[in-house]
């Protein structure tokens, strides 16, 4: 199967553009993002996991992250509430669930194999936070290949510079604009190496979580 898989080239995703599809677990729907592969997938998605719905336990092979965006997931007997992002290394393994029902943003088999980095960071917690000039970043996490952050913006201010190295992002609250048209929340856009882009947070202010690194060579 194959979704936005040409990495040169832009995508994007609106809210009201999804379109949920079953998994192989009941109760667990998903919007593919972009996905190169079958069920075992290098892939990004929205997943949902209905009240009391799980996945038997499997492992990652190429390593998963995760933002909870509502509701609670949970894994063994860890519990995180929408605000913790996650990461999980190559070769790792779980049983993930939700007793109250979560929706999450996850991405599969895109780290390196160098990357044995186990990271839990509650972006709640106002102590993960830093600010710089009018934006607040809660860094998330940053190798030579890829660097992953939260930012909280003002209305009307850029997200990028006119050319950048490649990105991608998902508005977690608020909108982001790009000429006349706006993404609102659950827009995920991903921008190729040397594109030139001119997107900035709607009137509303955006927290996005952004990207970059991944999408150069």
């Amino acid at each position: 199967m194959l979704i936005n898989s040409d990495f040169s080239r832009r995508a994007t995703v609106a809210r009201d553009q999804y379109r949920w599809l079953p998994s192989p677990q009941p109760g667990v729907e998903r919007v593919m993002l972009d996905r190169v592969g079958a069920e075992q997938a290098r892939a990004t998605s929205i997943v949902r996991y209905a009240p009391g719905s799980s996945f038997p336990h499997h492992v990652h092979p190429g390593g998963e992250e995760i933002l909870v965006l509502r509701g609670t997931f949970s894994e063994g007997g860890a519990h995180y509430p929408a605000g913790w992002y996650l990461r999980n290394p190559p070769g790792s393994s779980h049983q993930p669930s939700s007793s109250e029902g979560a929706t999450i943003f996850v991405k599969l088999q895109q780290m390196s194999v160098h990357d044995t980095h186990r990271v839990r960071i509650d972006t709640r917690d106002p102590n993960s936070w830093r600010r710089d000039g009018e934006r607040e970043i809660c860094a998330l996490f940053a190798s030579e290949n890829e660097r992953v952050c939260l930012q909280r913006l003002p209305p009307g201010m850029p997200l990028f510079a006119d050319v950048i190295g490649g990105a991608e992002l998902l508005v977690v609250e608020g909108s982001v604009v790009e000429g006349a048209i706006a993404y609102g929340r659950g827009s995920w856009l991903r921008l190729p190496e040397f594109s030139a882009c001119a997107i900035a947070t709607g009137w509303d202010g955006a927290t996005c979580y952004i990207k970059t690194g991944h999408l150069s060579g």
